[in-house]
């Protein structure tokens, strides 16, 4: 069971990761459209999320360094969901509701990856 619980569930948390980022730079002005316009230099940020999300899928699925990027995946992932989706369905676009749920529940597996499964985590005290 623990090749379910830690390998395949690594992998299948990675890789989406890794995906992700990838994404960000196929598609770098097409998603350049849900940087909140306050935030200025948009496409930047796309970019930058991209590299975040490689190394943050490179880190699981390598487990190098994998409690901190989760840690931090987990930050990043909780920022999307508040400065991104819940505006928008605050604002009455429903449609953006599974990506703000989707979001908070990610940045819930990595903070959850981080404290159980990471290689590197802190021993419990």
């Amino acid at each position: 069971m623990e090749i379910l619980t830690k390998t395949v569930g690594r992998f299948l948390f990675g890789i989406p990761m890794l995906l992700f980022g990838v994404f960000h730079f196929m598609d770098g002005s097409g998603m350049v459209q849900v940087v909140p316009a306050w935030i200025p230099g948009g496409l930047f940020w796309v970019y930058l999320t991209g590299i975040a999300l490689i190394a943050a899928g490179i880190s699981i699925l390598f487990r190098m360094m994998d409690y901190l990027a989760a840690v931090l995946l987990g930050v990043l992932l909780l920022i999307f969901a508040l400065t991104i989706h819940l505006p928008a369905v605050a604002g009455g676009n429903d449609a953006q509701m599974p990506n703000l749920l989707k979001d908070l529940a990610l940045a819930g597996a990595a903070w959850f990856y981080a404290g159980y499964a990471a290689k590197d985590a802190p021993a419990a005290k």
